[in-house]
């Protein structure tokens, strides 16, 4: 017998990477897609109207969230609380990540999480999964700059300047604002580690109203035995031919510094005196510069897509052109369908697929979620005992930090050779596979 579809509304849909995955599992429907910019939302109709998406009725709302009624969304859709089975969505994130200047939720966009709680509160949804980057579970309320922290002599740190207060203050508020009592739980994945073929942590937060301790699936891709080989960049555009590519480029000075790199390598194979011309004073930074001048490799899965591949310190060149990866090269290792249309300009359409979700984690969290809904929704005689209500939220850490590959070892360059062994330019295992804390 067919299985049912449980319906759905995107917030923060933008190309819709995360839909995509959860309605490749066959049992979800969106009912609608919430996103404020405009050629983002182009992308959406212009794919739902080809019959790309479950339902060419799916109601596209563009605007700034802030201003969307939720009571309002619920009567264009038909459905009282409590009806719609699962609310999902990734609120703008760069003010959570470890990788820029934090604002955390000083920043505007930070605050774009209550607003997701505003819809969790009003539609009362039986499950919600909403994605985001790593660093917001880290993330302080109140940013105080490293300079002028405890270790450098500045005063304790109040309870909103510390690690995780974000996080804290989200569990508490959605226990005090949702009659409904719902229980979260927090999973920090890796898409790599379930066979997509891009390095990318997110973390994904799981809800439900039944009070359900939910799991995720161990990782079924790695390094370590057992485990199914990862997806490389050839599984995905190693044949690829394209006539016109749509491609953001280096510029010529770039690569006149990319031609000296070989593939698999990265500003350590420059001499020194370029390393020091080429990065500037990044080049006595400490960390974090492996993507300078970078070559990818096609034994290996990509690093992360960016919005732009093209800057010189987060570079994704190709293994064997001069170029940067074309915007069709980057959607497909974010595992976009092939037909899946973007529009707007270059520097749009990378966008959507730089900031887009991989659609290998939605296809997952699909599994996870319609099996969990099939368990809550299914007559009370023949539903499975499961664990119940639970107040502790769980942060479940499941080997998503990865690392393929090193790049110096003992004052050398290290460089992967496509085709070979690579045994010194192996990392080994992970030493930590699974990790449960309490928020």
């Amino acid at each position: 017998m067919p299985k049912r579809q449980y319906k759905v509304v995107s917030l923060f849909s933008g190309a819709m990477g995360l839909d995509i995955g959860l309605e490749s599992t066959g049992r979800f429907k969106t009912l609608a897609a919430v996103e404020l910019r405009a050629p983002f939302c182009e992308t959406i109709r212009a794919n739902r109207d080809a019959g790309r998406t479950s339902s060419r009725k799916m109601k596209v709302y563009e605007g700034d969230i802030r201003e969307l009624s939720a009571e309002q969304l619920m009567d264009d859709l038909g459905i009282k609380p409590g009806e719609l089975d699962l609310l999902v969505g990734g609120p703008p994130c760069q003010s959570f990540s470890t990788t820029g200047r934090r604002g955390t939720v000083q920043d505007p966009r930070g605050t774009l999480l209550w607003d997701f709680l505003r819809f969790v509160e009003v539609l009362q949804p039986k499950f919600f999964l909403m994605e985001n980057v790593r660093g917001l579970v880290s993330a302080a309320i109140r940013h105080r700059p490293i300079a002028e922290r405890p270790d450098k002599g500045g005063a304790p740190l109040e309870a909103d300047e510390l690690p995780g207060s974000v996080l804290r203050k989200f569990v508490a508020d959605l226990r005090a604002s949702t009659a409904a009592d719902y229980r979260m739980d927090v999973f920090e994945v890796n898409a790599v580690n379930y066979g997509a073929p891009q390095l990318r942590e997110r973390v994904l937060f799981i809800g439900n109203r039944f009070g359900k301790v939910v799991e995720f699936p161990a990782p079924t891709h790695g390094q370590s035995d057992g485990l199914k080989p990862m997806s490389t960049l050839r599984d995905v555009i190693g044949g690829l031919h394209e006539l016109s590519p749509t491609v953001l480029d280096f510029s010529p000075r770039k690569k006149s510094f990319l031609a000296q790199i070989p593939p698999g390598g990265n500003w350590r194979a420059l001499p020194e005196n370029l390393q020091k011309e080429s990065m500037g004073k990044a080049w006595f930074a400490k960390g974090g510069r492996s993507g300078w001048w970078r070559r990818l490799s096609f034994d290996l899965p990509s690093p992360t897509i960016l919005t732009m591949p093209n800057h010189a310190s987060t570079a994704l060149c190709h293994p064997e052109q001069l170029r940067a990866l074309t915007l069709r090269e980057c959607a497909l290792i974010q595992e976009f369908p092939p037909a899946w249309t973007f529009c707007g300009t270059a520097q749009e359409q990378y966008a959507q697929v730089g900031n887009a979700v991989p659609t290998r984690l939605g296809l997952v969290a699909g599994q996870v979620l319609a099996h969990e809904l099939d368990r809550v929704t299914a007559p009370a005689k023949i539903q499975k005992a499961g664990s119940l209500h639970d107040d502790n939220v769980r942060i479940v850490y499941l080997q998503s930090h990865v690392r393929t590959r090193k790049w110096f070892k003992k004052g050398q360059a290290v460089l992967w050779a496509d085709g070979d062994g690579n045994a010194d330019a192996h990392h080994t295992g992970p030493v930590t596979s699974r990790r449960v804390r309490s928020v």
